[in-house]
């Protein structure tokens, strides 16, 4: 009986001494718990109280870092809690402190003018000789607009930049109309006009003042054709197209002249032929082969051969719409 009562007071002291040993692992909320370990795994901590029940299973976010901390200590736990352990955040180091040196800055000139800087470095002149040139260059496409004296207008705009240009390009274009009138010789002079020859007159034109006149057709002699005779009664009468009064591009081409473009032409327009000026040649075309936005193509006759030639818009002066025959 002694070693039974012995016997149990030993197990009751073994106990107390386990109770007394466990550990104490706080949690988030404040509290704590106190037991032996029993299982482990990724979702939690199983322990067993000193009275000899187990706990539920604790997710380990419901422990402290304190907590945390202390069950990693355990080298089969910690790889379970390590990555619910914040890192610490490292010590601040105490920055450098800058040190700001001295340099040396190129003195800044004086602002100049406009036109004094341009003068005074090199693209500046080389963009001002490229105004200059388009500047010369744009008295050239005004004189051929306004059907006016190359040199005269080029030479103008080199003396007097942008202000020539500007007043060619005010001024109305040259006409046939425009061209001094020569004086009838009196009857009797060794110069007069024999009886029943024709007088050319020049077509008369009424201008009302603030009102722009209308496109329309003016038929007049050509300017290469001074002295020539009338054409017969029976035959259509030439039609004259001169730049300044017509704007020559592909729109006026496709609208004045539909019937040069096809290779068998209306009997209407079969006998009619295109006489197209420039400064250069004086081309008379049959058919019109192509156009384009900056340039047409005529077909010319140059003895028995059929060749094409090409001819920009900004060189035609005038376009005559003639008979064959006339």
């Amino acid at each position: 009986m002694r070693k039974i009562v012995w016997t149990i007071a030993g197990f009751w002291l073994c106990g107390l001494l386990a109770a007394a040993g466990a550990d104490s692992f706080p949690l988030a909320d404040g509290t704590a718990v106190s037991g032996d370990v029993v299982s482990f795994n990724d979702n939690g901590i199983i322990f067993r109280t000193a009275d000899d029940k187990y706990t539920d299973r604790l997710p380990w976010v419901k422990f402290s870092q304190a907590g945390l901390k202390q069950l990693a200590q355990t080298p089969k736990i910690k790889p379970f809690v390590e990555p619910f352990i914040m890192p610490e955040a490292p010590a601040r180091t105490s920055r450098p402190e800058v040190t700001v040196g001295t340099v040396s800055r190129l003195d800044r000139s004086l602002p100049a003018s406009l036109f004094g800087g341009l003068f005074s470095s090199g693209i500046g002149l080389v963009a001002l000789l490229l105004i200059y040139a388009a500047n010369i260059y744009a008295g050239y496409e005004i004189a051929l607009f306004r059907a006016r004296p190359l040199a005269v207008v080029m030479g103008v705009s080199a003396v007097l930049p942008f202000a020539g240009p500007v007043i060619f390009l005010s001024l109305p274009g040259l006409r046939e109309a425009d061209a001094p009138v020569e004086e009838i010789p009196a009857e009797g002079s060794a110069e007069a006009p024999a009886e029943g020859a024709p007088v050319e007159n020049a077509p008369h034109r009424f201008v009302v003042p603030g009102v722009k006149p209308e496109e329309e057709i003016h038929i007049a002699a050509g300017s290469w054709e001074a002295g020539a005779p009338p054409a017969p009664p029976n035959q259509p009468e030439t039609e004259i197209f001169q730049r300044g009064q017509f704007m020559f591009n592909r729109r006026f081409f496709e609208t004045k002249f539909s019937g040069f473009f096809g290779i068998v032409r209306r009997e209407a327009d079969k006998d009619k032929i295109l006489q197209v000026k420039t400064p250069h040649a004086l081309f008379v075309a049959e058919r019109i082969t192509r156009i384009a936005a900056n340039e047409v193509h005529f077909e010319v006759l140059r003895g028995d051969v059929r060749q094409e030639v090409m001819v920009p818009f900004a060189e035609i002066q005038e376009v005559q719409l003639k008979h064959r025959h006339a």
